[in-house]
């Protein structure tokens, strides 16, 4: 039988003004914040790090501040992503990695989000695929549904790259999961992007899905993008209390 994964549920960030006095309390100076969010959450998605590229202290920062165990998610720069489309990946990779390197046992999946309207390349997402190097988790998030065929899937499983499972604006991904582990964005139930409560009624369905990767062995890696006004973290919140063993 397969050891069971292990489920790491959080948010994408944790710096958000609106949250303060629903999550963080009114009196608790923003330099606190992180280390209030890590007594809750397991683990955070990075998602600065997609539109600028933060300097090595600020990673070494990261690494200092995270509890044991404490997993940080990182998103690649978008100048991979979506001003290059994944070109001259052999030249950017190596320095994205190093920098996301310094955090050490802290590092989770690195994700790669592909701009939407990006029609299918299998070429270039083989060519890419190729330089990812493999003692580090690597997942890769489609926004255009012309990705969603079985030849990626077996780009990706061959490459032993993950699948990043997601909703937006009420188009939602498969259900894959590819390589060593699963992951999951829930980027807001509305067609109003990053907003708005899912709810627990809402969240069963992908509960169940969780307990049946991490049953087959998967670690899994879920985080809450719909930000504003708190959501995010009501929603973590309540799937982790769904996930908790019954007594």
């Amino acid at each position: 039988m397969a050891k069971r994964g292990r489920i790491w549920i959080g948010t994408s960030g944790w710096v958000y003004k609106d949250w303060r006095g629903r999550f963080y309390p009114d009196d608790l100076a923003a330099r606190d914040w992180f280390a209030f969010y890590s007594r809750h959450f397991s683990t955070v998605e990075i998602n600065n790090t997609f539109y600028h590229r933060p300097a090595a202290s600020v990673f070494e920062s990261w690494k200092k501040q995270a509890p044991r165990r404490f997993l940080y998610a990182v998103k690649a720069n978008r100048v991979l992503t979506h001003r290059k489309k994944l070109l001259a990946a052999a030249e950017i990779v190596p320095s994205l990695l190093d920098s996301a390197r310094l955090l050490g046992k802290h590092l989770g999946p690195v994700l790669y989000q592909l701009p939407p309207h990006w029609h299918a390349n299998r070429d270039r997402l083989r060519e890419f695929l190729g330089v990812l190097p493999e003692d580090l988790r690597h997942v890769v998030e489609f926004r255009d549904p012309s990705w969603y065929v079985a030849g990626v899937k077996e780009l990706l499983e061959s490459h032993n790259v993950g699948f990043c499972i997601h909703d937006l604006r009420g188009v939602q991904s498969p259900v894959w999961a590819t390589g060593r582990f699963a992951y999951l964005r829930f980027h807001g139930p509305t067609e109003a992007a990053y907003r708005g409560r899912y709810g627990k009624s809402r969240l069963r369905k992908p509960a169940e899905t969780i307990r049946e990767f991490a049953g087959a062995g998967r670690d899994v890696f879920a985080y809450f993008n719909n930000d504003v006004g708190g959501a995010a973290i009501d929603d973590a919140r309540d799937l982790l209390e769904l996930l908790a063993p019954s007594e």
